[in-house]
């Protein structure tokens, strides 16, 4: 297989949207979100290209609005902000960085890497935003243009930055023997703040056996679908299945859904005494979704989703095996959920991956969650 960093990410988010855009390769519009990050990249690839002088902010910001379009925006209000937002974050970087004192050594740099062995060797690629050579040996960075800044022990686990070593090391591989001196960074242009973090060579190994592992799911998905908050910015929403509701032509639905949603949502408004009529609605709705083979049913008045809830429970033993040995057992000695999700946003991947296997079904239910509007 050949595959990327971004691939691999978006099975992570919604397997049905890696499907789409991988697997099926169906094309969308360049969604607002991607215009304004990529737009701020090949700003800062300006700022940083080797030459006799390098661009002062007044030039970035002439690049910036040169190529600005008003168009991808859905209003005059939303686009003024969004731009604002972007001079801002020049601003900021240029106080904040001198690009003449920077040794960049590349800047976009492509790069594969080769993974697996024999029959199940696998390529994967991506681009490094920018290489610099530093005092003492090299420094990898990648710029971010999102909201959430994470925390210090998530970039030292994270995936993108340990592929993009490996690929750093597969153009330098003499580099393996000098890996204190290789810095791997990501750059929040929205908070001016670059979180850095180093890499052992057992820790690429890692990310290449969960990669490898990503790559054995994929092979055995059937990428069902995955409703998020990032639905929302998906421009496959008029063929997934889980919206396939909101983008049926008013004539063909066979109930008054419109009707049904609007009484339905406005009675989850009102106090606990309605829950029999709600409980009749999600029998019609229910009904319904079964026949039409549906999980979310659209009106004006907003959507309402079914969703089949599954309560897992953890095997003691094997738990307590996993995270024993990273110390991290006398906090979830109860092993209860919350203790768990304390912990899991900072474990190193392969020990997320045991800890999923270590799940079992304890039961499962459905729920019916209202999005207003």
């Amino acid at each position: 297989m050949n595959t990327s960093y971004s691939a691999l990410d978006t099975f992570l988010t919604c397997p049905r949207k890696y499907k789409y855009s991988q697997i099926d390769r169906i094309k969308t519009p360049k969604s607002k979100e991607q215009f304004f990050g990529t737009l701020l990249h090949s700003t800062l690839k300006i700022v940083h290209t080797p030459g006799i002088l390098s661009p002062t902010l007044e030039q970035a910001l002439d690049f910036y609005s040169k190529n600005w379009n008003a168009e991808v925006f859905a209003d005059e209000t939303e686009e003024r902000a969004a731009f604002a937002q972007g001079v801002a974050m020049l601003q900021d970087y240029y106080k904040k960085n001198d690009p003449a004192k920077t040794n960049i050594i590349d800047l976009e740099s492509r790069f594969q890497v080769e993974i697996g062995e024999n029959a199940e060797k696998h390529i994967v690629s991506g681009i490094i935003d920018r290489i610099d050579k530093t005092e003492d040996g090299y420094e990898i960075i990648d710029y971010k243009t999102t909201r959430k800044l994470p925390s210090q022990e998530k970039v030292d686990n994270d995936l993108q930055l340990s592929i993009y070593l490996a690929g750093f090391l597969k153009r330098y591989p003499k580099e393996k023997e000098n890996l204190d001196k290789i810095k791997v960074s990501l750059y929040y242009l929205k908070h001016g703040v670059k979180l850095s973090s180093r890499r052992t060579l057992d820790q690429v190994k890692q990310s290449e056996e969960l990669m490898l592992d990503l790559i054995d799911q994929i092979s055995r998905s059937k990428f069902e679908p995955t409703i998020s908050g990032l639905c929302d910015w998906c421009g496959y929403q008029n063929i997934c299945p889980m919206w396939k509701h909101k983008f049926k032509e008013k004539g063909q639905k066979d109930i008054d859904t419109a009707k049904i949603i609007e009484e339905y949502i406005s009675l989850k408004d009102e106090v606990k005494s309605k829950t029999d009529r709600i409980g009749e609605l999600q029998e019609i709705l229910s009904g319904y979704m079964d026949q039409e083979n549906i999980d979310q049913v659209f009106s004006d008045a907003g959507r309402i989703l079914r969703t089949l809830r599954k309560t897992y429970k953890y095997d003691k033993e094997k738990l307590r095996a996993i995270l024993e040995p990273l110390d991290k057992w006398e906090e979830v000695l109860k092993v209860d959920g919350v203790s768990l999700r304390n912990i899991l946003g900072v474990l190193p991947f392969e020990t997320k991956n045991e800890v999923e296997k270590a799940k079992v079904l304890d039961k499962e239910s459905k729920s019916y969650i209202v999005k207003k509007g």
